[in-house]
């Protein structure tokens, strides 16, 4: 907890960082990269790019500031902070170059305004949110046997094409060891090494069911859009990865993890490639529990970029109890007429029902998706404790008002 003489300052920040939290991290970013150039491989530039990162860390900053001394709206976003740090590696001497570079973003930016109090205030309170972090991703890299940024070696011995724009790539360890074991809903970084000397890493959910033997990422091809460059590292797996080709990993982390081991129902709703931890949890349901009362929803633009429908049908057949339901915004008049599809958007009143304080709801997906639902399942019943969802870019911190 901050001292009694800063939190005034960071108080009266909350305002300041309303207006000027990405003038802020903007700064923030350019002077570190121009700094410690090293730092952009553990960082996605694709995301720098189209200032989804710069939006993310903007609105961090502003919800710490909001929320410093709620530990209980901090605590689920810490978590997924620290398991996003230990997936890309970061160590604990990080720590002080982005604690020197954000104050100095916060000086250039707020000029007079960032007055020495305001200034020894924020650097009260970054090193104690780092003290935390730190303490945290510790104990998260012992528990999971690994050190910061050690990339394992896995051949890739299978590429399917699960749909016109995901690859799933089944992995097995170079060394024969068994792979590490991981929760469905957990992800883990690919590392890759480009021609012109840089690195990137990018977090892909795993795809199957923990098996000891193999782990399975699907990947989808991120093409160009209106203010967000195309995919670099999704592009370049899906352009030159073969089978027998040899890619480094992390161990699998992430805090999104479906209950797939109690009898209790449970809701899965995905749309795009946000069906990938859905998939994993959904696989092994039918390992530990086929007679689970389970509820799969998911939604795509068409048939050709629904993923996994094999898996899904091999489910069905084997669970009595999972209720499939598919929405297509381009839905065939065949595919309606067969009852393959619902037409439109994910629509959650047109589900079929199910025990709404009995049953957790897990939601992946784009985030205007996982907005929209969340407000429709509030709307319908559902208890808001009984939600839970994968969170992506500058949405980060939005759920601790």
């Amino acid at each position: 907890m901050v001292s009694a003489a800063a939190r005034p300052y960071i108080d009266a920040s909350v305002p300041v960082l309303r207006e000027h939290g990405l003038a802020i991290t903007r700064t923030f970013y350019q002077n570190m990269f121009a700094a410690h150039p090293e730092l952009t491989n553990l960082f996605n530039m694709g995301n720098q790019a189209s200032g989804v990162q710069q939006q993310s860390l903007a609105s961090a900053v502003f919800a710490y500031a909001a929320n410093i001394d709620n530990a209980a709206a901090l605590g689920p976003v810490v978590s997924r902070i620290v398991h996003k740090h230990a997936s890309v590696g970061i160590r604990q001497e990080h720590y002080p170059i982005v604690g020197r570079h954000l104050l100095g973003a916060i000086q250039e930016v707020l000029g007079d305004a960032a007055t020495p109090p305001l200034i020894a205030a924020w650097d009260e309170a970054y090193s104690e949110l780092a003290a935390a972090l730190i303490q945290t991703e510790k104990a998260l890299y012992t528990q999971a046997g690994t050190s910061p940024g050690e990339l394992r070696a896995m051949r890739v011995t299978e590429i399917r094409n699960e749909c016109e724009n995901v690859k799933s790539f089944l992995l097995q360890a170079v060394d024969g060891r068994a792979v590490p074991a991981f929760k469905p809903g957990q992800y883990l970084s690919v590392s890759v090494s480009f021609d012109n000397g840089s690195t990137q890493l990018r977090q892909y959910s795993l795809s199957d069911a923990p098996n000891g033997d193999t782990l399975r990422i699907s990947v989808k091809r991120e093409k160009a859009e209106e203010n967000k460059p195309a995919g670099h590292v999704s592009n370049w797996l899906h352009d030159h990865t073969v089978v027998g080709d040899t890619i480094r990993v992390t161990h699998p982390f992430g805090d999104f993890t479906p209950d797939t081991e109690s009898d209790s129902p449970i809701v899965l709703l995905s749309a795009g490639v946000g069906i990938t931890p859905m998939i994993s949890a959904l696989k092994r349901i039918v390992e530990a529990n086929p007679a689970r009362h389970v509820l799969f929803a998911h939604a795509a633009r068409h048939s050709g970029h629904h993923a996994h429908r094999a898996e899904i049908a091999k489910a069905k057949s084997i669970m009595p109890n999972l209720t499939v339901a598919t929405f297509y915004e381009q839905a065939s008049t065949d595919e309606i007429a067969q009852g393959v599809a619902l037409a439109g958007r994910m629509d959650v009143s047109r589900l079929a029902p199910w025990p709404y304080d009995e049953a957790s709801v897990y939601l992946c997906g784009p985030v205007a998706f996982m907005q929209a639902q969340w407000r429709s399942l509030i709307d319908i019943g559902v208890p808001a404790n009984k939600l839970h969802r994968e969170v992506f870019g500058p949405e980060l911190l939005n759920y601790v008002d």
